[in-house]
């Protein structure tokens, strides 16, 4: 294949490929915080003119990847294969998202790592010759979310101090090894199960950290490569309880992150917001992936990055049944054409 595999779990890939587009689609809230200008298109209505929430998640993520393709100069046809999943049961918003398109379609789960994973998974793909350009998706609503995995809204139910505020929208990349591209997947980590036995299902950052640690402490291991070699390094869900477990704990393990270190959750909504511990879901790291960060290295302000979005494992019934939270993160190094 031509791959070259450090330590256990990083791969580092041969080909040039390339992210030739990606799009961003947020709801009202989202479209209010600080991140609002960097996105593509910000709803006025988060039902989108549906009649459920559900669906509005799906009208979300097809226009995503209507707006991805459309922003590349890409007809469907032009597309091999698409990656996708969200949080609803059996990943139902991409799989009759991708029932409106003609390409082959892989459904994945990875909760809230699901953007990284995607690209990490397509990545493979297209460096062992299989295809030459993916579609990678992912969406949450926060009220769909809110309902499968909590309660339903019309309860009111206080939340939590550690509560997250699931993300309203969908993020698409497309990527290709036969488009011409300016930011290119250079190498991906694979992330392992992380379990410390958190039940809250209230508390994803403090479930999710673990992982992010992990897969940090593994990347750099593989690598050999220091925080300071990458201009970001960007965790996907954790919210701000979690984003200082990380800090602190990469901290303890001699691996400083410093001022280069963001999560997602803590950036896209404001404190006035009312978010809690700020943001969480499929959408919050790939809003922000396909909104801010990409944004920052075509403008060349960040010319490295490491992108790990991380996933809270649980399912409705295992949180009903006491289980505790399995978290995972998966790691890819973006890179623009010239990165020393």
């Amino acid at each position: 294949m031509g791959q070259k595999r450090l330590g256990r779990r990083t791969v580092q890939l041969t080909k040039n490929i390339g992210l030739i587009s990606w799009a961003s689609v947020v709801g009202p809230k989202e479209g209010s915080g600080p991140l609002a200008s960097f996105f593509d298109e910000i709803l006025s209505d988060d039902k989108c003119g549906c009649e459920s929430f559900e669906k509005a998640e799906g009208a979300m993520m097809k226009r995503a990847c209507d707006m991805a393709l459309r922003k590349g100069g890409l007809t469907p046809e032009a597309v091999d294969v698409m990656l996708g999943g969200d949080l609803l049961n059996q990943i139902i918003t991409a799989a009759f998202t991708a029932r409106d398109y003609p390409f082959p379609f892989l459904g994945l789960y990875g909760a809230c790592s699901t953007m990284s994973e995607s690209l990490l998974v397509a990545a493979l793909i297209l460096e062992s010759d299989g295809f030459d350009t993916a579609l990678c998706v992912t969406s949450s609503h926060f009220s769909s979310a809110e309902r499968q995995y909590r309660a339903p809204l019309e309860l009111g139910n206080q939340r939590t101090p550690a509560a997250q505020w699931t993300v309203t929208g969908s993020g698409a990349t497309v990527l290709s090894t036969v488009h011409p591209a300016r930011q290119f997947i250079r190498a991906v980590t694979v992330g392992s199960v992380c379990d410390y036995g958190i039940t809250d299902s209230n508390n994803m950052g403090a479930a999710m950290a673990p992982a992010a640690i992990d897969t940090l402490m593994t990347h750099f291991a593989d690598t050999g490569r220091r925080p300071c070699d990458y201009d970001l390094i960007v965790t996907g869900d954790l919210g701000l309880l979690g984003a200082e477990i990380v800090r602190e704990q990469c901290r303890i393990r001699g691996l400083d992150l410093g001022d280069r270190y963001f999560d997602c959750g803590e950036r896209i909504f404001d404190t006035e917001q009312d978010a809690h511990c700020g943001g969480s879901g499929c959408a919050c790291s790939a809003v922000t992936l396909n909104g801010y960060i990409l944004e920052q290295m075509r403008r060349g302000t960040a010319r490295r990055v490491l992108f790990l979005a991380t996933g809270a494992l649980l399912s409705v019934l295992s949180a009903q049944q006491g289980e505790s939270i399995p978290g995972i993160a998966h790691a890819v190094v973006i890179e623009n054409e010239v990165s020393s």
